[in-house]
């Protein structure tokens, strides 16, 4: 028997009309904080960041592909993690197949991390992805985006993450039991070297020959961007999570 609310089709309709009215002002409102994100200030990049992808060497400039914006996702992929992390790759499962629309809307949209290009690329090859995903490692890229931290910046404690001060210690002492250690192993990791990279999306402009930060988001600020989350919300018992349920989308179905 179940424990939630049974009613008849007209409570339903009540129900529902006045939850309409809040979903519409939500919308209203998600149109207008779009409008503040595009008001942001442009701040110039001025390093010369490097990256390796398919095609070689390439500068913040040449990811654009010769379209005038790009959007990046900081991929959770560190040079000693043996996969990438299970929770972007759900992310990813989602925004795999945008990417052909946004190229041909003016808009670049790939991956970055810190893993050799190498081991991204075998990776990118066993989930069956097609988006473009370059390589940071040997610049200061992540840890410019604060994406990616030191074990020394780990080992002092607190580290600037989500436009803030974020404790790092807790990972530290993180049991292999933890939600953390579960989602570590799953790399080939443990919790301290998992948790020195975080995810995030950062949005770029190309003008003139300058390339310009737009904008940036980490953390719950994701979410938007966690397609099956978005599905979740509208199921009827909602994201209903106990621990880490979700998987890589080839691991389903192993013993």
């Amino acid at each position: 028997m179940t424990n939630d609310r049974i009613g008849t089709r007209e409570e339903w309709l009540e129900a529902r009309l006045q939850l309409l009215q809040a979903e519409k002002e939500l919308t209203r409102r998600g149109d207008e904080l779009a409008q503040q994100r595009q008001q942001l200030p442009w701040v110039p990049v001025e390093k010369d960041y490097r990256f390796e992808t398919d095609d070689g060497s390439a500068s913040l400039a040449d990811l654009f592909g010769g379209r005038s914006q790009l959007l990046m996702y900081h991929f959770m992929f560190g040079p000693e993690y043996t996969a990438g992390c299970p929770a972007c790759s759900a992310i990813a499962d989602g925004f795999d197949g945008s990417v052909v629309h946004l190229q041909n809307h003016d808009v670049a949209m790939m991956a970055v991390s810190l893993a050799p290009i190498a081991a991204i690329q075998a990776y990118k090859r066993r989930m069956g992805w097609s988006f473009p995903w370059a390589s940071s490692l040997g610049s200061d890229f992540n840890f410019d985006f604060d994406v990616s931290i030191t074990e020394e910046q780990q080992r002092g404690g607190t580290v600037e993450y989500n436009f803030g001060p974020r404790d790092v210690t807790p990972a530290l002492e993180a049991g292999a039991d933890s939600v953390v250690g579960q989602v570590a192993a799953m790399t080939g990791t443990d919790p301290a070297t998992y948790t020195r990279q975080a995810p995030g999306m950062s949005a770029f402009a190309l003008e003139d020959g300058v390339v310009y930060h737009t904008y940036s988001a980490y953390a719950r600020g994701l979410d938007g961007l966690w397609g099956m989350y978005q599905w979740l919300d509208r199921a009827p018992k909602g994201r209903n999570e106990q621990g880490v349920w979700f998987r890589r989308h080839d691991e389903y179905g192993r013993g």
